[in-house]
């Protein structure tokens, strides 16, 4: 989680909303690393966990990333969720929870859903730390 709290420094400092993630393979070796960056790249599927999964497929030449733990600074969306089932991430953790649209409040409508794939979810993580990146941001931009 230290290294997706890095990823969301590069956030912060490029004034982006500051969420980091980083792809680390079972022999923690790191496959891909991402950061928030939809307003400098116009695009608004780039948050931090799109980011870190599409290095991680172009890093291993392979769009399916199973038996991997995505790390990720705040509690993902669920469009992030989705793309986690699409590459078939093994594992999440998050660092702070988003109480108003990260996915485990919809784990129950996402699990009647029958989905063909699933993955273990672990959070909080460095949940002061995590969350005392983007309350400094918000901070600022009031």
């Amino acid at each position: 989680m230290k290294l997706a709290l890095e990823q969301a420094e590069l956030a912060f400092q490029a004034d982006e909303v500051p969420i980091g993630a980083i792809i680390v393979g079972e022999n923690g070796l790191i496959c891909g690393k991402g950061y928030n960056c939809p307003i400098s790249l116009n695009d608004p599927t780039a948050h931090a966990e799109i980011m870190a999964i599409r290095d991680a497929a172009k890093f291993l030449k392979n769009y399916r990333l199973a038996g991997l733990t995505l790390y990720v600074t705040l509690e993902p969306c669920i469009m992030c969720f989705g793309a986690m089932v699409h590459s078939r991430i093994s594992r999440l953790v998050f660092g702070t929870p988003d109480t108003r649209s990260g996915v485990t409040r919809l784990l129950p409508f996402v699990n009647e859903m029958n989905m063909n794939h699933t993955f273990t979810i672990d959070g909080p993580t460095l949940e002061n730390e995590c969350g005392s990146i983007l309350t400094e941001f918000f901070r600022n931009k009031r």
